[in-house]
């Protein structure tokens, strides 16, 4: 009988997310990575999605204050393996190392979106209560 796959997070890849994005926060904040563009950047790391044998770590990040998100990823890809082999000291309870991949992190703009939404005059008419239904309850 085969397992079942589901696409739900279990409990460990979770909290091994958390340790792995905060070891990458540290590495990023002491300016260990030599680049130019990483340094003058500031790099908020959302979420770390671990795959389910721990091996590989896709990192969200939004670079705040750059127009250009996609060369701040590309730099931070081509500094993974030195950005991985800085996350020792902090991960040295895992049995590997994981592989480190950054990817851009949409969310907030998905939220921009909504809320945009949210408050379009057709929407906030749909969601609008007058007096005469207030009566009626």
């Amino acid at each position: 009988m085969t397992k079942p796959t589901t696409s739900a997070p279990n409990q460990r890849m979770l909290r091994v997310g958390e340790q792995v994005r905060a070891a990458i926060s540290q590495v990023l904040q002491r300016g260990e990575v030599r680049d130019p563009l990483i340094e003058k950047t500031v790099i908020s790391i959302s979420e770390v999605r671990m795959s389910p044998d721990l091996r590989v770590a896709n990192a969200y990040v939004t670079p705040l204050g750059v127009a250009d998100h996609q060369a701040v990823i590309d730099a931070l890809n081509h500094h993974a393996k030195y950005i991985r082999g800085r996350l020792g000291p902090q991960l040295r309870q895992l049995k590997y190392m994981p592989e480190v991949r950054f990817r851009d992190d949409t969310s907030f703009d998905n939220y921009q979106k909504i809320d945009a939404l949210l408050r379009s005059p057709e929407v906030q008419r749909d969601l609008g209560h007058t007096d005469s239904d207030d009566e009626q309850e």
